[in-house]
């Protein structure tokens, strides 16, 4: 099931089509939250950092159809968390104290 789809089909002049894309681009370009102008509204997306994109060329009947579809996920990807620094010191702690205990018992050996 789809949860929203805008579907616009129209005749453009080729500087007309050359606009629209270069709203798109603009929009692309901007990311966040973007606003594209359709005629006879505006619609507004959330365009992530990474998206996923196909083109594709079809030619049949004397007619070339271009395709350019982008997706991307409708809520933010989860990323892994790094680990914290309290871990980080600790290990470097724990290292400097056994460091530490094989210099005095080598002390004491000598003695």
């Amino acid at each position: 099931m789809t949860d929203l789809k805008f579907e616009q089909k129209r005749s453009l002049s080729r500087l007309e089509a050359a606009d629209q894309l270069t709203a798109l681009a603009a929009a692309l370009r901007k990311g966040g939250d973007a606003e594209l102008e359709l005629s006879p509204g505006t619609l507004s997306l959330r365009i992530p950092d990474d998206l996923r994109s196909e083109i594709e060329v079809e030619i049949d009947n004397g007619e070339i159809e271009l395709e350019i579809e982008l997706t991307w996920p409708t809520t933010a990807p989860k990323r892994k968390k790094p680990p914290t620094k309290a871990a980080r010191t600790t290990t470097g702690t724990s290292t400097s104290t056994s460091k530490t205990r094989n210099t005095k018992r080598s002390a004491t050996k000598k003695s």
